[in-house]
């Protein structure tokens, strides 16, 4: 599936959280969400991006958006990535890897010759009406912070 563009409507999702609890896109209508999609927990690229991420979650906040990460790992593993690094936002586990099929993330990676299915690093911004604000694909970690601050000004 092609990633959603600015003006699609976001594609809907139920995930579970890093607590088990379950996470809908629906149910956060009316405030800006910040979606990002990750390859793996606790990895370099990732501890990068979250860590970038929660630094500037409270300038996030101010501006009405909730932070939503994605990855294909188990609650137990982003509830440890949580943990270990104290991020405090919201970390889903799509074990499945379904909504990151219908956002398009979910594609052909190469790696040290080696050829495999994975993230393709992405991050999303969700407007108020569920509409995509704002798309970046093969988004950097270090890149992500900055691209999600200039675009909620």
């Amino acid at each position: 599936m092609a990633m959603p563009e600015a003006g699609a409507a976001a594609p809907a999702f139920e995930l579970s959280d890093q607590s088990g609890e379950t996470i809908s896109l629906a149910d956060l209508r009316g405030g800006w969400v910040v979606l990002y999609f990750y390859p793996r927990a606790d990895t370099p690229g990732c501890t990068t991006q979250a860590c970038s991420v929660r630094d500037r979650s409270s300038e996030y906040a101010d501006r009405g958006a909730r932070i939503l990460g994605v990855s294909p790992d188990e609650v137990a593993a982003i509830a440890e990535f949580d943990d270990k690094y104290d991020l405090g936002f919201t970390l889903l586990a799509d074990t499945e890897h379904t909504v990151a099929e219908k956002y398009g993330v979910w594609g052909e990676k190469k790696n040290y010759g080696r050829t495999y299915m994975g993230i393709i690093r992405s991050a999303f911004l969700i407007d108020e009406k569920g509409k995509v604000a704002e798309a970046w694909y093969k988004i950097s970690p270090k890149a992500t912070p900055e691209k999600l601050q200039a675009a909620l000004g």
